[in-house]
């Protein structure tokens, strides 16, 4: 089964470690960033159709998938965002688009405000800014959001219990977040539950975790009200998810951008795979407006 059909395989050195992904297509480029529990590969309905008319570059976050570990002790998203573009450039695109998922999506806003004239244009699936969510959080965050207090809490605890029952962590996530379970076979949830039974990569991505609790948040701080993105954005979440309950997404947006699009689509959690052809017709038309 071709997944990425045309697409060739890449692993690029940035950093310090290897980041894997699949490059294909032509015309402006567009960075793909996946979320948790997933991979590079939750955009395989979507990027073989955006290759048309794009330079498609999809990879795994640092810890995730085929990509390293690393070395660094900077797990921040300031950090992964400085080896996404590391990668970028180092595939001959120093301005481009970026599209993100969940934790992507934040490595996507991340680039955004940090490197302002590599970003041509960003979209953002199913998250409202970090240090936004932690600001609002409340019962419902702690009881809907309760991964992001489990995996940042001190090592070893999540680590040890995360790789004691790696599958039952990605089932959770993939049958919980999502409207339909079924846009997860048998063979997807594992290649996702596979970054869960290694330990280095269950440390990379916990280490994350705490770093989005401390760094990020005062990354996203330091930037409130000083530094806004410059790119045009696209917003989309699910119109029966968290986001769409708990906040007003474009108004939050609009917090850090001045031009801000998007709305809500009738899909869980998981926009790129329970709603491919939504997603790829929202990412072809605002890319288009935003001139890439």
């Amino acid at each position: 089964m071709a997944l990425f059909p045309g697409f060739d395989v890449v692993d690029v050195t940035v950093g310090g470690t290897t980041i894997h992904g699949r490059v294909g297509g032509s015309g402006p480029p567009l960075l793909l960033l996946h979320g948790i529990p997933e991979t590079h590969l939750m955009w395989r309905h979507v990027a073989p159709a955006l290759a048309e008319r794009f330079t498609v570059v999809a990879t795994d976050l640092r810890g995730y998938g085929r990509s390293g570990v690393g070395t660094s002790d900077d797990h921040s998203m300031r950090a992964l965002a400085a080896e996404q573009l590391a990668v970028m450039r180092a595939l001959g695109h120093d301005r481009f688009a970026v599209a993100g998922h969940d934790r992507g999506a934040r490595c996507a806003y991340r680039m955004a405000l940090d490197h302002p004239d590599h970003v041509d244009a960003l979209a953002v699936l199913d998250v409202v800014p970090t240090a936004e969510a932690f600001a609002r959080a409340g019962q419902e965050f702690a009881l809907g959001y309760w991964v992001w207090s489990f995996l940042a809490a001190a090592a070893p605890v999540p680590e040890q219990l995360v790789l004691g029952a790696p599958g039952t962590l990605v089932d959770h996530m993939l049958d919980s977040w999502s409207d339909d379970p079924a846009a997860f076979p048998p063979w997807v949830r594992d290649r996702y539950t596979a970054t869960f039974r290694d330990p280095a990569r269950v440390h990379a991505v916990c280490e994350q975790y705490r770093a989005a609790a401390e760094v990020d948040v005062a990354h996203d701080e330091a930037d409130r009200g000083a530094h806004r993105m410059r790119c045009p954005v696209l917003a989309l979440w699910s119109a029966t998810g968290a986001v769409n309950s708990w906040y007003e997404p474009l108004a939050v947006w609009r917090e850090w951008a001045d031009d801000v699009r998007g709305g809500a689509l009738d899909a869980g959690h998981f926009l790129a795979e329970e709603a491919p052809d939504e997603i790829t017709k929202a990412l072809r038309e605002f890319l288009s407006s935003a001139g890439s």
